[in-house]
């Protein structure tokens, strides 16, 4: 099992930053792919940036050449620097990691951490 602790949010004005962490531990193997989801009132959970095993990345849209993902694999920590942050960016973020059980992948989620951006 995989156990994620997500920190970092906080209250922050329109273009300035953030960065998240989300550390795992428990007994696991390789993590597949991990990153942030994100979920604003009214709107559903969207994902915002992954990082697999192989260092590669993903990014939505809308957080592309804003946000960066990163990992320090001898922390198992993975990093979601948020740069010129949005009233939009605004939202419950969730870590999430996806590791693998006799051959099966399933998701691990922290528990949430809030995001709130003031113009």
């Amino acid at each position: 099992q995989v156990q994620l602790v997500e920190s970092g949010g906080g209250l922050v004005q329109a273009g300035g930053s953030l960065r998240l962490s989300c550390t795992a531990s428990g007994n696991f193997g390789t993590i597949l792919v991990s990153g942030w989801h994100r979920q604003a009132p009214g709107n559903r959970r969207e994902l915002v940036a992954s990082i697999s095993s192989n260092g590669r990345t993903n990014y939505a849209d809308s957080v592309k050449g804003r946000f960066t993902i990163s990992r320090d694999n001898a922390k198992n920590t993975v990093y979601l620097h948020m740069n010129s942050l949005k009233r939009e960016d605004a939202a419950v973020y969730y870590c999430f990691a996806t590791t693998v059980r006799v051959g099966v992948p399933y998701d691990s989620w922290g528990q949430g951490t809030q995001v709130t951006v003031s113009s």
